[in-house]
């Protein structure tokens, strides 16, 4: 009898160790999913740190690339306006000194006026083409900015006129233009050449140096 009372002993005990080994296994499969659950939450987050670094290194690089463009197209807006201005010197410069080479020419022209004797007959023909190529040439170079200097009677400007000689007057104020020797000119409001002129002082002072 003791025999059956073993055996359904043993018979009884079984289920309990079930009970346990289930148990086990259960906890072993949730610790399990618990480990693979962080393995994911931790390759998730990876993933996600790698892509917002790659995000921001796309961010980085537009930002970089618009900087660029707007460097380059202001360097070309640089660039053009010293282009501009360079062919704008160097067309003044080229104009200055071509008028530069014309102004003996139009010296000569008011010379041969001025010596000529308009009371001769025989010469009144030429001297009436020359007045009239004077004043020809005149209105031509005004079409390119050029403009006369002739002070006569004005006051003396040390910025527009070259004092040659000065000479007591009693008629005139001191620092008044009293003759004009060689006209000046400008050219785009840039001057071209003095006017040389005779320059009055008052008679019982000296050198006036006030302009």
């Amino acid at each position: 009898m003791s025999d059956k009372r073993d055996e359904q002993a043993q018979t009884e005990e079984q289920p309990v160790d079930s009970v346990e080994q289930l148990a086990e296994e259960n906890d072993a499969a949730q610790g399990a999913q618990g480990e693979a659950d962080v393995e994911m939450r931790d390759e998730v987050s990876q993933q996600v740190y790698e892509l917002q670094n790659a995000l921001n290194d796309a961010h980085n690089t537009i930002k970089e690339q618009q900087e660029s463009v707007l460097r380059a197209r202001a360097d070309m807006e640089n660039a053009r306006r010293r282009a501009e201005t360079e062919v704008e010197k160097a067309r003044k410069f080229a104009l200055e000194r071509f008028a530069g080479e014309l102004l003996p020419v139009i010296d000569n022209l008011e010379r041969a006026i001025e010596v000529s004797d308009a009371s001769n007959e025989a010469i009144k023909p030429l001297l009436e083409g020359v007045e009239m190529t004077h004043k020809s040439f005149l209105s031509t170079i005004e079409k390119f900015g050029m403009t006369l200097i002739d002070p006569q009677g004005e006051q003396f400007n040390p910025e527009l006129h070259q004092a040659m000689a000065m000479q007591e007057s009693a008629e005139h104020e001191p620092n008044t233009v009293m003759a004009v020797m060689q006209k000046g000119y400008e050219i785009n409001g840039r001057l071209l050449r003095p006017a040389m002129v005779m320059v009055s002082r008052a008679p019982s002072s000296g050198v006036d140096t006030e302009a």
